[in-house]
């Protein structure tokens, strides 16, 4: 998966997930991307920087999660930009820890091998399968450097052996 940020006319500025850079292409000429916030489909790619997360031990905040994404009966809160309301912002907050959820059914926990294994499906030593796992930012930094794609997920996980 390849994530990139996306602007429409209005300069409302959205993560897209594709498969590869041609995915993105093929979508964007057929007219199949669309705003989130006001439905403009003149939709092309931001000037971003590679998001990498920090280790969970180093984060000095926490990302809002949706009442979808975790088990607690706390009430979530989700922050709210400008023209979008509370409930649109919830749905698509919903919808971005289900489209994660549905791409981690398929994906092999790889914990701390993460660029290790990224690099050997990259050069072709591996099968390659969809994998997450853990990377400290500098290697992140290193693999799309190498033009290996790698994307941070955008809510917390779980690593199998930590689960209850």
């Amino acid at each position: 998966m390849i994530v990139f940020d996306l602007k429409c006319a209005g300069n409302h500025v959205f993560e897209g997930w594709f498969g590869s850079s041609g995915d993105y292409e093929d979508q964007r000429a057929r007219g199949l991307l669309v705003c989130p916030i006001c439905e403009d489909a003149s939709v092309v790619k931001a000037v971003m920087a590679p998001a990498v997360a920090a280790k969970g031990n180093q984060r000095t905040e926490h990302l809002p999660v949706p009442a979808s994404a975790t088990p607690s009966k706390q009430p979530q809160t989700v922050p709210v930009s400008s023209g979008m309301d509370l409930e649109k912002a919830q749905l698509l907050m919903s919808a971005l820890a289900e489209a994660q959820s549905a791409a981690l059914k398929n994906s092999e926990w790889v914990g701390r091998r993460f660029a290790e294994a990224a690099r050997a499906m990259h050069y072709g030593e591996q099968e390659h399968k969809p994998i997450h796992g853990e990377v400290a930012a500098e290697e992140a930094k290193g693999l799309i450097e190498e033009g290996i794609e790698v994307a941070p997920l955008i809510f917390p996980i779980v690593p199998p052996k930590a689960q209850n």
